[in-house]
């Protein structure tokens, strides 16, 4: 069972950049592909970015690309969001979520418990 904690969020005003860090509990961490997730007030879950512990490989929502990076450091379990140029759609809860990477696109089997961001202008 592999937990992951967030933290970061906040609230911040339009243009302002944000953080975001998760830490797992896994020690052989490259094995998991790792991924930020958010969901807005009424709306539902959404992917927001992703990366494989293996090859460094990331993918993007397209409403992101340009302005958020994902990384990671497996020696010390933690994948990180940077979020630049904060939008006022951005805000949501933004969960940290990780998967195996012998487990199917999209199933990802562990969550942490989300920490809020709020943009506002």
């Amino acid at each position: 069972q592999v937990q992951l904690i967030e933290s970061g969020g906040g609230s911040v005003q339009t243009g302002d950049s944000l953080r975001l860090s998760c830490e797992a509990s896994e020690r052989t961490f490259s094995n998991y592909v790792a991924a930020w997730f958010r969901q807005a007030p009424g709306r539902e879950r959404e992917f927001v970015a992703n990366i494989y512990g293996n090859t460094g490989s990331r993918n993007y929502a397209d409403s992101v690309k340009g302005r958020f990076t994902i990384s990671r450091d497996n020696s010390n379990h933690f994948v990180y969001l940077q979020m630049n140029n904060l939008k006022l759609e951005d805000t949501a809860v933004y969960y940290c979520a990780a998967r195996r990477l012998s487990t199917p696109a999209n199933l990802y089997a562990y969550w942490g418990q989300g920490t809020q961001v709020t943009v506002s202008s």
